[in-house]
């Protein structure tokens, strides 16, 4: 099925099980990779600090949202837990409320600076699970020593007031997995993605109501600035990482004179149109596969032999047979090439599981689909039982859709979809005929594809990896480019992000940023 292209996330990958990708998000699944377990962070509370917020100047009718009292609880080894509350429409702030789900770790240390916010990337990703489960892996120690680390879960999201569209799991199930009929790209296919994507949309505003209206991206950026004030911060610091970037951009836009030091890891163009948008995601997880196919031929267990152009066709025929005869998997769902392809791009967001890669490989040519479900299990939120932790999918599809769409023109469709096969021979044609996945949505689109400036905001970092899958180094460039305090830091390697997983460059600049608000004269070029 087809429900969008891009794929922003970050350690993100397809979450569109039978069409395009869709997505922009961070750091979270690559570490669900890398991690055997989640920490067992939940226990009851037994203690209760108060925040005190800054007590500044807003508009009539805000007034009970930016001087809200946040009542933390401790909720697990050196955790506390809060709840805040937002209005449903930030214009119509008497209307009503939604919560917001928060978690921090106090700093460690005696100098503290004030609150990081931290979003890993989705949209739909949990940043509540990404600090409460790894923050190690989202900041440093020395991050950790002068901040207090606040992860949050932004509206739609998890543990947040959150998008439902399917409370039986197989429902989702069929969607995420199920195989469209006909040929991709056929009247038929069109017609049943079209169909699926319609439904799907439908059962979205009946399981979620009005509120499916306003978890964009815009409206989360405001609960970012009351989320601020509330924790008593006078201005902004935030790592944002993936989709997180979009979401800090926005921020910078809107309320510049709250910028404080603002680090956007993985950026994402907020300019570029769905196809530009998938076209350079296709063209960069082909480069990546590359990259993982020279170093796949170094290893004992590589599935591959030959040269890289041989293994790219063993692959492209792998996908091609996929779509001819699915592999059935022992619980009942079938393998084709849009599940097979979220497979593969998991574990392009990281070098560090192109181990993953080769045993995938190594097991569907065997005609063994269960790693592929596996991984894309891994992608999509899906447990073992069946049933899934989070609702990260429809967050990711409901964010997008109202974010921005194209209309479903087929004769553009085809179009575009001759230019992705040239630009990327293998994935470009997993990554077309997305259109239909929002063509139909419910609710109106509420940002347009525009350049950011934010003029009069503080000095931002922007980092780019020359050889990122998901967001691309060249919007890197253009984003700190369009940035009027916009600095490009380059991270020369492979991989979805960059800070505290790459070199000791990157991440001192970051962190003399950070704590010291240093800005360097010039692109390190790490």
């Amino acid at each position: 099925m087809s429900r969008s292209s891009t794929v922003f996330r970050s350690p993100n990958a397809s979450r569109n099980g039978r069409g395009r990708i869709f997505g922009l998000t961070a750091a979270a699944l690559a570490v669900s990779l890398l991690l055997s377990g989640c920490v067992s962070w939940f226990m009851p509370p037994t203690s209760t600090l108060t925040s005190t917020p800054t007590g500044e100047t807003v508009a009539p009718g805000l007034d009970r949202f930016y001087q809200q009292v946040l009542d933390w609880s401790n909720c697990g080894d050196a955790l506390q837990c809060a709840t805040a509350i937002a209005p449903v429409d930030w214009e119509n702030p008497e209307g009503d409320t939604i919560e917001l789900a928060l978690v921090r770790q106090t700093a460690t240390g005696k100098d503290r600076i004030g609150s990081l916010l931290v979003n890993p990337g989705g949209p739909g990703g949990s940043g509540f699970d990404f600090i409460a489960d790894s923050v190690d892996y989202a900041t440093s120690d020395a991050l950790q020593s002068q901040f207090d680390v606040v992860g949050f879960d932004p509206r739609g999201v998890n543990r947040s007031t959150p998008v439902s569209c399917y409370s039986d799991p197989a429902e989702l199930d069929e969607y995420v997995y199920g195989i469209t009929p006909g040929e991709r790209g056929s009247d038929e296919w069109v017609a049943a993605a079209t169909e699926e994507s319609a439904n799907f949309a439908q059962r979205c505003l009946e399981e979620t109501g009005p509120f499916l209206g306003f978890v964009d991206t815009l409206s989360a950026a405001r609960d970012l600035d009351m989320l601020r004030a509330a924790l008593g911060d006078v201005t902004l610091n935030y790592l944002g990482y993936s989709y997180g970037t979009l979401l800090g951009q926005v921020y910078a836009e809107l309320f510049p004179e709250k910028t404080g030091r603002l680090v956007l890891d993985g950026a994402v163009d907020p300019a570029a149109s769905e196809f530009e948008a998938t076209k350079a995601q296709a063209q960069g997880f082909e480069r990546a596969l590359d990259a993982f196919l020279v170093d796949c031929s170094e290893a004992s267990d590589c599935p591959f032999t030959g040269s890289t152009e041989r293994s790219r066709a063993t692959i492209s025929a792998v996908l091609d047979r996929l779509d001819r005869s699915p592999l059935l998997h022992s619980d009942g769902r079938e393998l084709g090439s849009a599940t097979m392809f979220t497979a593969i791009i998991l574990p392009l967001y990281s070098a560090s599981n192109w181990p993953y890669l080769r045993e995938l490989f190594t097991t569907v040519l065997d005609g063994d689909p269960s790693i592929a479900f596996d991984l894309a299990d891994n992608y999509n939120g899906r447990g073992a039982d069946g049933r899934y932790a989070e609702n990260q999918t429809e967050a990711f599809i409901a964010i997008n859709c109202l974010d921005a769409r194209e209309p479903a023109d087929r004769e553009r469709m085809h179009e575009q979809a001759a230019e992705l096969a040239l630009a990327a021979p293998i994935f470009g044609p997993q990554m077309s005929y997305g259109d239909p996945g929002c063509a139909n949505w419910p609710v109106e689109a509420k940002r347009d594809r525009v350049a950011i400036a934010a003029p009069g905001a503080a000095d931002m970092l922007v980092i780019g990896t020359t050889n990122d899958p998901a967001t691309p180094y060249e919007w890197a460039e253009t984003v700190a480019d369009n940035l009027d305090s916009g600095h490009l830091i380059t991270y020369n390697g492979e991989g979805h992000t960059a800070y505290n997983k790459s070199n000791e460059c990157v991440n001192a600049t970051v962190e003399d940023y950070l704590l010291e608000g240093v800005i360097p004269a010039s692109d390190p070029n790490c």
